[in-house]
């Protein structure tokens, strides 16, 4: 999916393993020195398929099929109407 030669990949995940933020749109999984791996909802209907750790350098390759993605969140309400400050 990724062009990354030259990439040092720590390990590969499977999507299932991580845990999903709906809130945030992020996929996160444990990194090693305590924090965690993220990669976006965004970056991965993208193709993209690298998480980074924000507090150090590594990173992992997430596996994961494309259809099974959950769908992005569409803005407004799901009735079609736009909330205003009263």
């Amino acid at each position: 999916m990724s062009d990354d030669e030259g990439l040092s990949i720590y390990d590969e995940v499977e999507i299932e393993d991580m845990t999903f933020d709906e809130a945030m749109g992020v996929y996160q999984f444990p990194c090693p020195c305590g924090d965690k791996f993220q990669i976006t909802l965004e970056d991965l209907l993208d193709e993209q398929d690298i998480a980074v750790c924000p507090s150090c350098s590594l990173m992992i390759r997430v596996i994961f099929d494309l259809d099974d993605l959950p769908k992005p969140p569409t803005s407004g309400t799901s009735d079609g109407q736009v909330p205003i400050a009263a």
